[in-house]
């Protein structure tokens, strides 16, 4: 039984039937999750028509024809929607029971070992149980700060209305650097409105490599975004629930107010202090697992938290180290907090459906570090790409995290527009790759590249990293030229040097 029909929870149901087991999904809203209606596809559908207007901006005769025309809103929104299946999962579900899976609508909650009791939405209740294994897939949700006055009658947007949003705002206030932050900024900017960035720390994306928020904070201010950093949000107020929003803003302590960083170099905007005015304000502000209501005191679990579980991504905490009697219990995706992608919940997912079916017939699990049931990649590199202008893919560690891990590394750097591929692409190409070397392993342990189309540069870097190809194993695999994947070329030569 799987809690939670999203693309993690689809993919367990997938394997687990694939290997012969009777499988039910329980999900009370859309079959296919966040990622199909509120996230991954809808706002890389905002996204694609700004790289793709930028990019033939980039080039000499493409940019002419192009001129200064903007991108037309409602044919963006429209083909968006389309993306979504205007919010309808027929589709889905069809392929559901294509597939041999059986879908009970209704929110699960654990009532016991192997049992869950699903509500329907007309109240009625059904007790389940499971004969081998329940996953819990419930995904996470947006995390709204607990104590900002008339935050909750601003009734803000949060990634679900940023990507849903069937109008233009002519104002928006975007509150938090990070990934959902800088994306749909350049996505809403693109499409015409006023966008102010109102970042607490000094800079963007600050899981990354510094420059990689540089960079994307550069991409933003050419597109016309104001950025300020050093900024908090200290009230709200939407006098009528559905008016503008005025939001109170202070400097972050230690701040000069000016809405400059640490070092004084940004220089937009018009302070940290006062007030701003605007239409829509959306907090981008992280992710909470959702799993306050699925019944984990029944099995003597926290509710509300993020489940630990093994590499098998069976839970742990209860009833020791085995897991929950006798490891029936599955915590899969988001929920489990190891990565809090997509692509990387899909792998657990894979990962989980061979531990479930092993189990269930009676054979061993292989958990060595690239085992069958072992989810090490999570650990190895997760790859994420951030599909701004200019985008940033990375993997694995950052120089930061790598010395913070014990590991002696050297860091090689490269600007990418030095290399044919990339002259080709645009013109006066501008973006930078870092490879984090362990010179003990003699392997890459960490990538970052910022650039256009750098996105697709990234399963190489993946490939390198979760892999552990040794330096003079990569010397060997060519880039083609001329592409802008000669900038391996270009890194490993110095690694080597």
């Amino acid at each position: 039984m799987v809690l939670g029909a999203g693309p993690t929870g689809e993919n367990v149901a997938d394997r687990t039937v694939a290997a012969g087991l009777r499988t039910v999904i329980v999900e009370a809203e859309l079959v296919g999750g966040e990622c199909s209606y509120w996230a991954c596809m809808p706002s890389k559908a905002l996204l694609r028509p700004v790289a793709a207007l930028a990019d033939a901006r980039a080039v000499a005769g493409s940019r002419e024809a192009v001129g200064d025309r903007r991108l037309d809103p409602a044919a963006v929104l429209a083909r968006r929607n389309s993306f979504t299946s205007d919010w309808k999962d027929d589709g889905q579900v069809e392929w559901l029971r294509d597939t041999g899976i059986e879908l009970v609508r209704g929110h699960g909650r654990l009532a016991g070992v192997r049992t869950v009791t699903v509500e329907a939405e007309d109240g009625s209740e059904r007790v389940l149980t499971a004969r081998h294994a329940v996953a819990v897939c419930t995904g996470s949700r947006p995390v709204l700060p607990a104590h900002v006055p008339g935050l909750a009658e601003a009734h803000p947007w949060t990634n679900r209305e940023a990507t849903g949003s069937q109008t233009v705002p002519g104002r928006l206030a975007v509150v938090g650097g990070g990934v959902v932050g800088v994306e749909m900024a350049a996505a809403w900017r693109a499409l015409g409105s006023e966008v102010v960035l109102l970042v607490r720390g000094d800079g963007l994306l600050p899981r990354m490599e510094p420059f990689a928020g540089e960079l994307v904070a550069e991409g933003l201010r050419a597109a016309g975004v104001d950025l300020r950093f050093g900024t908090e949000v200290t009230a709200l107020e939407r006098a009528d629930g559905s008016g503008p929003v005025t939001l109170t803003l202070a400097a972050r302590d230690g701040r000069n107010g000016d809405g400059k960083g640490g070092d004084g170099q940004h220089e937009d905007g018009q302070g940290g202090t006062g007030t701003l005015t605007v239409d829509e304000v959306l907090y981008a502000t992280g992710r909470a697992p959702r799993t306050a209501d699925i019944g984990l005191e029944q099995v003597g679990l926290k509710p509300g938290g993020w489940l630990e579980v093994d590499d098998s991504c069976t839970v742990l905490g209860v009833d020791g180290a085995e897991g929950v009697d006798g490891a029936w219990l599955y915590a899969v995706g988001d929920v489990n907090r190891r990565a809090l992608l997509t692509h990387q919940g899909k792998y657990q997912a894979r990962i989980t459906g061979a531990a479930i079916a092993a189990r269930a017939e009676g054979r061993p699990l292989d958990t060595s570090r690239w085992g069958a049931h072992s989810a090490s990649a999570d650990l190895a590199g997760a790859p994420q790409v951030v599909f701004t202008q200019p985008e940033v893919a990375a993997v694995g560690l950052t120089r930061a995290a790598a010395e913070a891990a014990g590991l002696r590394v050297r860091t090689v750097d490269h600007e990418i527009g030095s290399v044919a591929g990339a002259s080709l692409y645009a013109d006066d190409y501008r973006g930078r790759a870092r490879v984090v070397f362990d010179l003990d392993r003699q392997v890459i342990v960490g990538a970052c590249l910022v650039g256009p189309g750098v996105a697709e540069l990234l399963h190489s870097a993946t490939v390198a990293v979760v892999g552990e190809v040794p330096i003079d194993r990569l010397w060997h695999a060519v880039p083609s030229y001329p592409t802008i994947s000669e900038v391996w070329l270009r890194l490993l030569e110095d690694c080597r040097g």
